[in-house]
């Protein structure tokens, strides 16, 4: 679900936000600090009293403005469609979508980092996790909107949402596959979307990102056991020792560009982490241990899954350094 870059213009730059010069009295009643910020400033309102134009923004646009045409803000708009009467709902339907589209990026960023660890570009690939580290931030950020809902404020509108789940999510499913909790039963809501189906299927026999990164520390020279680069890469992965090993030799020896990729890759475990984690506690402050609107059992499965932990021998390996 890899967001492709729009290849338009960018819309023309203006001056949103122009301040006319103050009167003297005015300006004679600032704090000293304040004047102090000077000549720079008067030297540009000089430039102005000289006769120098001052750049309104542009408001002459044939059909749709520049930032509508680049952002598709009007299409945006028109995606809300709330189906109870509920106020509340609104901005339960924003919060999934607005979560909708950072799992988007976050799957966008991962493939980024994965093709450039295939062919040993270190640099551009932690550029690529780090921006992703602070979009899982936001992903996390997403939750305080609909974190403190009752059960009343749920149940307000809670029927309308049917058997729709989160956990039916396309996007957040590729998230999931891409950093190893994988699961071919997974497939299975998305049997009749022939399109999602397919990208589904093909994460789930892709190399994860921490596959990448170990088959990237293998040609680096660090001894990544033959089983686990061989190993069947649809099925979710699990610890070994060997790997461990490996981490705990980057981190003793120091090797600081390696060192840097294992800790965004553990902020990024520790994220997302929390972001289940943050699923799980607006679940059951909303609902309790009632039965999910997908037929999971609710609280029960997100405690499962937010007990798993990504790239464990990061977590395990700090033991022995």
């Amino acid at each position: 679900m890899a967001a492709s870059s729009p290849q338009t213009t960018a819309p023309r730059a203006g001056a949103p936000f122009e301040h006319a010069t103050e009167p003297a009295n005015e300006r004679a009643a600032e704090p000293a600090n304040e004047r102090a910020a000077g000549p720079a400033n008067e030297r540009a309102a000089g430039a102005r009293s000289a006769g120098e134009p001052v750049n309104e923004p542009r408001l002459d646009f044939a059909g749709l403005t520049p930032y509508d045409e680049y952002v598709k803000a009007s299409t945006l708009h028109r995606l809300q469609q709330p189906r109870s009467a509920d106020p509340g709902e609104m901005a339960f339907l924003v919060t999934t979508q607005v979560m909708e589209l950072w799992f988007g990026l976050l799957v966008y960023e991962w493939h980024t980092a994965c093709g450039a660890l295939a062919e040993d570009r270190l640099d551009d690939a932690l550029a690529s996790l780090r921006r992703s580290v602070a979009e899982l931030r936001a992903l996390a950020a997403s939750w305080t909107p609909v974190s403190s809902l009752t059960p009343a404020q749920f149940n307000a509108y809670r029927s309308a949402l049917g058997e729709a789940s989160g956990f039916q999510s396309a996007a957040y499913r590729e998230m999931e596959f891409l950093l190893g909790e994988k699961s071919a039963s997974l497939l299975q809501p998305h049997a009749d979307a022939p399109h999602a189906y397919a990208q589904l299927e093909q994460a789930l026999h892709a190399p994860s990102l921490y596959d990448t990164v170990l088959d990237f520390l293998h040609r680096r020279g660090f001894d990544v056991p033959r089983e686990v680069l061989d190993r069947d890469l649809s099925q979710r992965y699990e610890p070994h020792p060997g790997v461990e090993a490996v981490w705990v030799r980057i981190y003793t020896t120091g090797d600081e560009p390696l060192v840097q990729l294992g800790e965004v890759l553990t902020d990024i475990a520790e994220l997302f982490g929390r972001w289940r984690t943050d699923h799980l506690m607006a679940t059951r402050r909303a609902m309790g241990a009632k039965r999910g609107t997908g037929g999971s059992s609710g609280v029960a499965w997100l405690e499962k899954r937010a007990a798993r932990l990504v790239f464990p021998e990061l977590w395990t390996a700090r033991g022995h350094v």
